[in-house]
Formats: structure tokens, sequence, C-alpha cells
């Protein structure tokens, strides 16, 4: 997988160890780009710690349940994805402008004690992830596409779809579950699907159920 200026093909162009960014809500797929608006200064801290290194930042949620730990931070969930920074740019006012771009998910083994205000992990990247399209085949492409254009006019939005049609089946899942406003545990069920299929298959279910639930609220009021 290439990411920016970086190639990630082997197990040694992975860090055993990384920055964590706990953000609920945020979910990061590998190829996926996430834009970030950098403004406290412990993260501030970080993208430059990331920049003079290897770049890489690891996306993660706060525990789903709200547990926090003992110095007040937030336990974390178990499973996220690394990001390299591809764009940075200074707004003038104390802020960074960020774009990562998904390399892989992975496992935290052990928080890692440090001095730095930002937290960090030794982790265990999920090496299936590098292969690119890897099982994108085996995406039910239709199934997919119905259910979006349903989510569509439910919605009364549009799409670029010339850019749908044309994109391979592993962008277009991974594009379709990081804009899906969904809340953080459907953004962590759709992260942690073991493969592309699964993603797709977990998306599809996830906006019938809400599309099912809108039109149920919407005979409700008429009556």
């Amino acid at each position: 997988m290439q990411v920016g200026n970086a190639h990630y093909r082997f197990e040694k162009d992975l860090p055993k160890k990384a920055v964590l960014f706990p953000l609920s809500g945020a979910l990061l797929l590998p190829g996926g780009r996430l834009p970030l608006n950098i403004f406290e200064l412990r993260y501030l801290q970080m993208i430059d710690f990331a920049l003079s290194s290897d770049r890489l930042i690891a996306m993660i949620q706060p525990a789903l349940d709200g547990a926090i730990r003992s110095d007040g931070e937030p336990e974390l969930c178990k499973v996220g994805c690394l990001g390299r920074i591809v764009s940075v740019s200074e707004t003038g006012d104390g802020r960074y402008l960020i774009a990562l771009q998904g390399v892989c998910r992975f496992r935290i083994v052990e928080e890692a004690n440090v001095k730095t205000p930002f937290r960090q992990a030794k982790i265990a990247p999920f090496l299936t992830d590098i292969a690119e399209d890897q099982g994108a085949e085996k995406v039910d492409r239709t199934a997919l596409l119905n259910t979006f254009r349903a989510f569509l006019e439910a919605n009364d939005m549009e799409a670029d779809w010339e850019g749908v049609n044309n994109a391979g089946n592993a962008t277009l899942v991974n594009a379709l579950s990081m804009m899906a406003p969904y809340g953080p545990a459907e953004k962590q069920a759709l992260l942690e699907a073991p493969d592309l299929r699964t993603r797709a298959e977990t998306l599809v279910a996830i906006t019938e159920i809400a599309l099912a639930r809108d039109r149920d609220d919407y005979v409700a009021n008429l009556q």
C-alpha cells in the first residue's frame, strides 16, 4: 500500500509503537482520508512529534461504555486505525489543519508509560490491511449501491454518481463507511469488521435499520 510518499508492504514498514489520538465518532479506514482540525495544545505537540518521526498517528475511539481511568483520561477501544499525515497547514491562530490517510488497523497491546502530554501505546498492526483491495471482489456492490441510493433519497441528498460508479469496491466501501452519519458504536463495528465484505454487509444492515426507524417515526408522527 502506498500512502502519500510512503510505501507499506511488510511488517517492518509498520511501527510497533504509536502516538494515540482518542476521538469519539471519528472513523478512519485503510485508504480513507480524514480531515482534522487540531487546536488542543497536547495534540498540537503530538502533530509536531509525528511530523518529526514517521508521520503516523493512531486514531482510536474512547471506550464505548464511557469508562474513565483514575487519572481522568478515558479508557480506549482496543482497535483503531493508523493514519499518515499527508497534508498539514497552519492557520495563523495556533491551529493545524491536517489530513490523515489510513494505512492499516491496529490493536492496542499495552499503553506505554511516557512523559509526553499525549498518550502512546505498543500496537499490533493488522498486516492483512496493507494488501490493497484484498477481498474487494466479494463485496455485494449492487446491494451496497441500492442501500446508498435509498439513504440519499430518504435524506433528500445528491451524490456524484460518476465518481461512485468509477470507484473500486474497497474505495467505495471505506469511503461510504467513513461518511456515514452514525454513532460511535456503529463506527466501531464498521472498523472492526474482519474483512471488506463484512464491512459492506455491516454498513448495509446499519443503514437499513436507520431507514426503517425513520419510516416508523414518520408513520408515528402522522397518527
